[in-house]
């Protein structure tokens, strides 16, 4: 039963993450670049402004649960995962070193769409029962285009994906590191995040943007520490990885050594395929926690989109696709976790790099527990209503440790295709939105050029 269900979702995953969602969303991220104007560039510094500047501000009295960089945060903490180290390594061990410039282009047009969704979301947003702010695609489509029934099947498919990508396939990732590091029982791993889990998941959104407004910046600086130390240590050598990158691109991956070779539409495939799953961008994930951000306007809040795109992609993915080349260790054979772990272990001296890889990986996986507890959970809210997030956060504590003890092969495929699913609905909100999204737009940089 378990091979059927496995070889069944590889046709459909095979279709989900296939060329049609591909085109759809670099298109719509194409399409939202020149109807913006091309937001992502015109407005990355006032977006990195926006967000550096507020840093340890708490935002306006506006309506919301969180503050704006709490919303971000939380967010970070929920793309910014184990994509962000076996995504990148899984997309240069099948594709080359050109899958890291497609992923590059993926993350450029991802800032624009993450702005426009998240715009969107905060002008549909509601409160539920227990005065929580609520936003997403499944709002969007309810209160916007009229179409509550799509936002159900948005709703269901977020609520599925969250129990995988979000939940158990993070605890599992996390049990192996630490096993194969430090000889700790899956047991006791699942047992130990459902306890840490809790203590923040059950205190609600705030306490989740509480925790995460620290833990966030804490986890990239460190990780992004270390593979800088690497890149430092191989400076001679990052040159060269940059050519292998542009080169494999355009000109495909000769075989080398274990590796199997590559041609230029699978660097394209993988590189793309494997930014938008980190980053997320088009699927509607980030938008829903986002739509809980204190804020005077929806723009103000799409900057944050941009900020949170170009952090996850163009920084984290970049320095561990870099370490990952410039260490030569890219032609090993090795894939996934296993490959970011021998470049760190390769550029960092002693044991310094399996501590930075398992320590980032336990903290990466741990925060996008955290993360998409809340997407899962709003998604249940507009499904059920206010008063099944108690039982709903409790099961969330138990499949946590049921995904460090068990063996989550079927797990993991299924939940790689629920995510892709959810760009479909959301996509469709997002399109349908153009008008409010330009109107918004407008309307809020007006407002400033008037205010000189």
């Amino acid at each position: 039963m378990t091979e059927q269900i496995a070889a069944w979702n590889d046709w459909v995953n095979g279709y989900v993450w296939g060329l049609p969602l591909i085109i759809l969303l670099i298109g719509t991220g194409l399409l939202l670049t020149v109807i913006t104007g091309g937001a992502q560039f015109r407005y990355l510094p006032f977006a990195l402004r926006e967000v550096l500047g507020k840093l340890f501000q708490k935002g306006s009295t506006a309506q919301g649960s969180v503050s704006p960089f709490q919303a971000v945060a939380t967010a970070l903490a929920s793309t910014v995962g184990v994509g962000n180290i076996a995504g990148v390594s899984t997309a240069i061990s099948i594709g080359g070193p050109g899958a890291l410039f497609w992923l590059w282009v993926s993350g450029v047009l991802g800032m624009c769409t993450k702005y426009s969704e998240i715009v969107i979301a905060l002008h549909y947003r509601e409160k539920d029962a227990a005065g929580v702010m609520r936003g997403g695609a499944m709002y969007i489509l309810k209160n916007g285009l009229g179409m509550p029934w799509l936002g159900a099947i948005f709703a269901g498919l977020v609520s599925l994906a969250a129990f995988g990508i979000g939940n158990m396939v993070q605890s599992n990732s996390v049990a192996h590191s630490l096993e194969d590091s430090f000889g700790i029982a899956p047991m006791f791993t699942g047992l130990g995040m459902a306890v840490v889990t809790g203590v923040v998941i059950l205190g609600g959104i705030k306490r989740i943007g509480q925790v995460t407004e620290f833990l966030v910046p804490f986890m990239a600086i460190f990780y992004l520490g270390g593979a800088l130390i690497i890149l430092g240590r191989y400076a001679s050598e990052v040159p060269g990885a940059l050519q292998l990158v542009f080169d494999g691109a355009f000109n495909g991956t000769a075989a080398t050594g274990g590796f199997a070779g590559s041609t230029i539409m699978m660097a394209l495939r993988v590189g793309v395929a494997r930014g938008l799953f980190s980053n997320e961008a088009g699927l509607g994930s980030a938008p829903i926690v986002h739509a809980a951000a204190r804020t005077d306007h929806p723009v103000r809040q799409g900057l944050y989109g941009i900020f949170e795109v170009f952090v996850d992609t163009i920084l984290v993915c970049t320095v561990t696709g870099l370490a990952i080349i410039a260490t030569g260790v890219w032609s090993s054979g090795a894939t996934g976790a296993a490959l970011a772990g021998a470049a760190f272990s390769t550029g960092l001296p002693g044991t310094w790099g399996n501590i930075v890889v398992t320590v980032s990986l336990v903290l990466f996986a741990y925060s996008t527990v955290v993360g998409w507890s809340y997407y899962g959970e709003t998604g249940i809210v507009y499904l059920l209503g206010a008063r099944a997030v108690p039982v709903y956060r409790v099961l969330w504590l138990v499949f946590i440790y049921l995904g460090a003890v068990g063996s989550l092969s079927v797990v993991w495929g299924v939940a790689d295709t629920l995510n892709g699913l959810m760009a479909v609905p959301n996509l469709i909100a997002v399109l349908a939105s153009i008008p409010i999204l330009l109107k918004l737009q407008k309307e809020f940089f007006a407002a400033r050029a008037a205010e000189g």
